[in-house]
């Protein structure tokens, strides 16, 4: 097999794997030699060849075998001209497992391949679209967006860590993406991990299981920039927990900067060890807030600006980014996603973005939409079922006419929504977290002994669900 032929059958991978696994990880395989059934490829560093043989070995079979190639297992070595490689390239075997390499001329054997850290980025590939000129600002992110700038600029660290954390679809990834661009652009001579915590486990136990710890803590201990995404992923895990911590206060001692994402506040994370969680706070905490309607619509509309490059010929009606800013307002994705759908869809049918197009196209969305119950609308409604003003629900005062009503609304925010504690506790004139909690337990405690507060529940429930 050529290399020509090799780079034929990538394109097949491409339509497998997808775009950005095809990037980090197929792209990067240079062919090597096809020798009794056993074809060999070229990586970067053992890292990558175990990650891509546990992966993506069957699809790349797959893949040689279609094309007429009699192959049986793949192989891989690490590139000889790969730099700080020695120049006897280590191989990696189709089960994972690092061969040996030659003696050195001391002879004491050679070090196995290193992590390297100038393996910047590779662990999880960054995205071209989410760069901070294509992030949306609006008063829910604004906040966030700023601090991001501010580390992105690089120099002195002033809050370490930032960490950014919000709900599903709201901006984190696309911030922490932002970040690692603008610092690999601005300052290419610093060395940026970014990674999910997914990665940070895997490669944890990799290390682990290979006896490379050293080569594990080197590389996660003489980086400038560490970035870990979704660092939910390891509460419960203890060990990864304890390497994570201390790797922490390695780089936090070294007056290195650490960005972290998650889904909810350090100290909402369950199962995350409280050292962890401690030190995690101790930086900058930013909460990216659900969007709100103006927000919305300014997205739609950067995408709509975006979306005349490849449809050039729709043609969009007056009140259809308002419709769908007002009607899908929990995830930024899900949102990006109708529009693009709408777009695809008008472009197949040669039909303009109108109003029933857009009901047609996005029925199901838009039912899935209908059943999403806001924290405004049940204010609204225990308001006005206690004939009391909105004002009163989120205001100061603590009559017990007003208190009541409150703590049923604060109820209901957590049973019929998706928001945390103290999201619903800002929507209730900014109180604090455990003041939703009390709230909660004290209206989970009448509903057993107080029948009218039970039924008063019970309405306002079908009310609101229907």
């Amino acid at each position: 097999m050529t290399q020509e032929k090799w780079g034929q059958l990538r394109e097949r991978l491409l339509q497998a794997v997808g775009q950005n696994n095809y990037r980090a990880w197929i792209e990067p395989l240079e062919f090597a030699d096809l020798e009794d059934g056993v074809a060999l490829f070229d990586v970067p560093s053992a890292f990558m060849g175990n990650y891509v043989n546990q992966h993506f070995a069957d699809d790349i079979l797959r893949v040689l075998n279609s094309a007429g190639e009699c192959v049986q297992r793949i192989a891989f070595r690490v590139a000889a001209n790969t730099p700080n490689r020695p120049s006897s390239p280590a191989k990696v075997d189709s089960v994972g497992e690092p061969a040996s390499t030659p003696p050195a001329e001391t002879g004491r054997a050679a070090a196995p391949d290193a992590l390297d850290p100038a393996e910047t980025l590779q662990a999880a590939a960054l995205d071209a679209r989410f760069t901070f000129d294509k992030f949306v600002v609006g008063k829910p992110n604004e906040l966030a967006h700023a601090a991001a700038r501010r580390v992105s600029e690089g120099g002195p660290v002033t809050f370490n860590p930032l960490v950014l954390y919000g709900g599903v679809g709201l901006g984190k990834t696309h911030l922490m993406h932002a970040i690692a661009w603008e610092l690999r652009s601005g300052q290419p001579d610093l060395t940026v991990l970014y990674l999910s915590a997914e990665q940070f486990m895997y490669r944890f136990v990799q290390a682990l299981r290979e006896r490379k710890m050293m080569d594990f803590k080197h590389l996660f201990r003489s980086v400038d920039v560490l970035m870990v995404d979704d660092v939910q992923f390891i509460a419960g895990k203890d060990s990864t927990q304890e390497e994570f911590f201390h790797t922490f206060n390695a780089l936090v001692d070294q007056n290195k900067q650490i960005i972290i994402s998650a889904d909810r506040s350090p100290g909402e994370i369950k199962d995350l060890e409280e050292r962890v969680k401690s030190r995690l706070q101790c930086g900058l905490v930013v909460d990216l807030h659900p969007t709100d309607y103006e927000l919305r619509l300014g997205i739609l509309q950067a995408k709509v600006q975006q979306y005349r490059q490849t449809y050039e010929d729709v043609r969009i009606a007056s009140g259809v980014l308002e419709f769908l800013a007002q009607r899908i307002s929990t995830n930024v994705r899900v949102l990006e996603g109708a529009l693009n759908r709408l777009f695809a869809f008008a472009s197949l049918v040669d039909r303009p973005i109108d109003m029933d197009l857009t009901q047609d196209c996005l029925a199901d969305v838009l039912r899935a939409s209908e059943r999403k119950t806001t924290i405004e609308e049940i204010q609204r409604k225990v308001a006005e079922h206690y004939n009391i003003r909105m004002s009163d629900i989120v205001g100061p005062k603590r009559l017990r006419s007003y208190a009541r009503p409150r703590q049923v609304a604060m109820y209901l925010c957590k049973q019929l929504t998706s928001r945390s504690l103290p999201e619903i506790g800002r929507r209730f004139g900014g109180r604090d977290h455990t003041t939703v909690i009390h709230g909660v337990r004290r209206i989970e405690e009448l509903m057993a002994v107080d029948a009218q507060i039970a039924e008063d529940l019970e309405i306002l429930r079908r009310a609101l669900e229907a």
